[in-house]
């Protein structure tokens, strides 16, 4: 068995390159481009470009072959930052050069070309000179030039057989190896949204350097597994994994959080590993890993010894919705959980700054996704240790939001939004904004949350809820809950469960402890594994028992239509402001718009509407002459009659709060 061979945070390159690289350097000429690369020719002269109408069963990488164009030459034309974006577009302008394809071989002058083609054509033919005659450069350099020849010719034979496959219609199997090239790559992911954001950029890097991103792992050459470490079987899935890709004898790349926070994990001897802060290097750890090395790329990466972010943002994605861009502001806490393992891997605090996320938003607007999610391990904490603020950050966001792109607010601790209440409400209250905020309570004890060490206390979380419930009328509030941690008493469990009576979550996440390695939770006594899971369980039985979405039936909602449901085709998915899920029979170019439904269903986690008709359509003509306080009395007042209504049958309330709204706005109107 070939012995592996590690090597650490060197670039390295195919054999195939190096030969390349030596020939051209010998005989001066420039490097080809390979087919799907995202570098550009040299000295290439556009004289045409033509629209190209784009089908489902294209690619980038095939478009440019087809077009003898490069994947960069196309995406700069057409504005697109990966290679998934294309397929909202109808057409593509496809850029043609001056220089055939046979042409571009070589950049090379032409008082030299008739030349070099006497020289090569005599060397082929057998007509040597006598080698006392020549020189030995001169001879080296016609052996080099007939190198380059033959790999060229070869290149100009696989891309013809690879346009005659695509245009003959054959197997899908042969075509998606005639796009992308020898290998592809499956990618899988567990974890966070966070976790979900770096595997898109890896996805993106790895299918711009011409490998294909297959969905079935039996079709892939090598596994990319992104994993978390939050909980004990979100690891042991990891894992599982990769067992079973080594059962396949597939070559396995594991990357995130279980690796960055533990490498010396006996499972994970032996197999490529991709820190947090590395994966913009993922293309040179599965070319080495495709090739039998064993790579770890595990180092942070620090700016005048202060560690950065992580990786950047402009990097190429491959979306899992084309639709929904999530966008880390920062990696790490401030905090020290004694439960958590995150932080080890994660690290402490180190935030974006605003211009690279506006960037980030602004460039994912304009390739057509509707929707952002701001995400990190704690979004209240952004921007401490660069001297911004939360606030600051989410109103240049919200500035550059068109009607139509709305903008989801991420998971964020207690202790940090306390100091921006008012503010975070007049953000929640934004039209482009969704009216949802995810905040952790843990516990529903005093005495649990201090032995968890989460710096805050149960009335620092309830003043949270309070005055956004006032602020924000009709918010979605989303909690988690740990049910069984070592010190917590029935009494102190009791209390948790009071808490979710009185607030009635609409979003609850249930998690039973696990102890992590490593972490100070991890060396307490552990509680009887039947009473944690008897917790959990009368905790599960509790959320079950209330419906959020009761008396909704017969209202009417905006909703953004984002994706397919889970349930097959015959639906498909959307939010409205609050961020409660609603399920709209599928019809054709429904996808990333804003549709009015009906309620005509609900169920535990989610309503079923039907499309319907604005409501009082000529309202927008007159809501352009309101002004700015006007508007936001409205807002108000539409957000509180729209809380009574979710939560109550007071129809008539209703009423008064809509006929309030109308009489306010046409009284502006006659004014004007």
């Amino acid at each position: 068995m070939k012995k592996s061979r590690r090597k650490r945070l060197m670039p390295c390159f195919s054999d195939e390159d190096q030969m390349e690289d030596e020939t051209t350097f010998l005989c001066g000429l420039k490097k080809i481009p390979r087919y799907g690369t995202t570098s550009v020719p040299p000295n290439r002269a556009v004289i045409k470009v033509i629209e190209y109408k784009v089908t489902p069963q294209d690619t980038l990488p095939g478009i440019a072959l087809k077009f003898n164009s490069s994947v960069a030459e196309i995406k700069r034309l057409n504005r697109l930052w990966s290679q998934e974006s294309f397929f909202l577009r109808e057409t593509l302008s496809i850029p043609l050069f001056s220089q055939s394809s046979d042409e571009s071989t070589a950049v090379i002058s032409k008082d030299k070309q008739a030349a070099k083609q006497t020289v090569d054509q005599s060397f082929e033919n057998g007509e040597l000179e006598d080698l006392s005659k020549i020189s030995v450069d001169d001879f080296f350099n016609k052996i080099d030039r007939t190198i380059q020849h033959s790999v060229m010719n070869v290149r100009r034979i696989e891309a013809k057989s690879s346009i005659d496959t695509i245009e003959r219609g054959e197997s899908a199997e042969k075509q998606e190896k005639g796009r992308f090239g020898a290998y592809s790559v499956y990618v899988k992911t567990w974890g966070c949204t966070h976790n979900s954001s770096d595997s898109e950029y890896m996805a993106g890097l790895i299918s711009s350097a011409g490998y294909g991103i297959v969905d079935d792992p039996s079709m892939a050459d090598i596994w990319l597994l992104n994993s978390c470490t939050v909980k004990t079987p979100s690891e042991q899935h990891v894992q599982n994994e990769l067992e079973k890709a080594k059962g396949l004898n597939k070559p396995v790349i594991v990357s995130g959080c279980v690796p960055q926070a533990e490498p010396s994990i006996p499972w994970l001897q032996g197999v490529s590993l991709v820190g947090i802060q590395q994966i913009d290097r993922i293309v040179e750890v599965v070319e080495e890993t495709l090739k039998g090395n064993t790579v770890q790329l595990l180092n942070y990466r620090k700016v005048k010894g202060k560690r950065t972010a992580g990786a950047r943002l402009d990097l190429p994605k491959v979306r899992r919705n084309p639709l929904v861009e999530i966008i880390a502001i920062n990696t790490g806490c401030l905090n020290n959980c004694t439960y958590c393992k995150t932080k080890k891997a994660r690290g402490n605090l180190a935030s974006y700054s605003i211009e690279e996320i506006v960037d980030r938003a602004e460039s994912c607007i304009s390739e057509g996704v509707k929707e952002i999610w701001l995400t990190s391990e704690d979004l209240g904490a952004y921007g401490r240790d660069i001297d911004c603020t939360l606030p600051e950050l989410l109103k240049a966001v919200t500035a550059k939001l068109p009607d139509g792109v709305m903008l989801r607010l991420g998971m964020t601790n207690p202790p940090y939004i306390l100091d921006y209440l008012e503010e975070i409400g007049e953000i929640l209250n934004h039209p482009c904004v969704y009216s949802f905020l995810h905040i952790p309570i843990q516990s529903g004890s005093d005495a649990v949350l201090q032995d968890m060490r989460r710096e805050y206390n149960v009335n620092d979380f309830c003043a949270v809820v309070e005055f956004m419930k006032k602020k924000v009328p009709g918010i979605t509030i989303a909690t988690d809950v740990i049910c069984g941690f070592p010190t917590e008493t029935e009494q102190d469990f009791n209390d948790t469960l009071d808490l979710v009576k009185k607030y009635r979550f609409a979003s609850l996440f249930i998690n039973q402890f696990y102890p992590r390695p490593g972490t100070p939770a991890a060396k307490l006594k552990r509680l009887d594994t039947t009473v944690v899971k008897d917790r959990t369980r009368r905790m599960t039985q509790l959320f079950n028992s209330y419906e959020p979405y009761q008396n909704r039936v017969g209202l009417k909602y905006q909703v953004l239509i984002t994706e397919r449901s889970f349930r097959g085709d015959d639906y498909l998915v959307g939010h409205n402001k609050f961020y409660e899920q609603i399920l709209v029979a599928n019809q054709p170019d429904l996808l990333g718009k804003k549709v009015w439904v009906k309620i005509v269903s609900c169920s535990k986690h989610s309503m079923v509407g039907e499309l319907t008709v604005q409501p009082a359509a000529y309202i927008s003509n007159i809501w352009q002459f309101c002004s700015s306080p006007i508007k936001d009395s409205i807002v108000n007042l539409y957000n509180t009659s729209a809380f009574y209504a979710k939560c109550t049958d007071f129809k008539i309330l209703l009423f008064i709060w809509c006929f309030l709204c109308m009489l306010a706005i046409g009284m502006k109107f006659f004014l004007k």
